[in-house]
């Protein structure tokens, strides 16, 4: 398994991203790009957790498909939900 500063370095990994989102988010020249920035920033953050911190890294890759595999599913599932909600803002105000 990995040492204590393998998962320092991971923590600190992800608190870097998590900056970034929330950077991303309130910087209005990236509003264009929001959405796809953050989905594929939760992405890289799903997969660090799910290997190290679950310890799928170390684990039968069985483990890793299980676990990882539904992912491009939710991120599909959210694309298509943001899909509708653009349809449906755009039929009530007609543009």
């Amino acid at each position: 398994h990995a040492t204590t500063g393998t998962y320092l370095r991971i923590a600190a990994i992800l608190v870097i991203i998590t900056l970034i989102e929330v950077g991303v988010f309130y910087v209005p020249a990236f509003h264009a790009v929001l959405v796809p920035t953050l989905l594929v920033l939760s992405a890289v953050k799903f997969t660090l957790v799910v290997m190290f911190y679950m310890h799928l890294k170390f684990d039968n890759r069985f483990f890793t498909f299980l676990f990882g595999g539904p992912l491009p599913l939710g991120m599909a599932v959210v694309v298509a939900l943001l899909f509708i909600f653009y349809g449906t803002v755009r039929l009530r105000t007609g543009t």
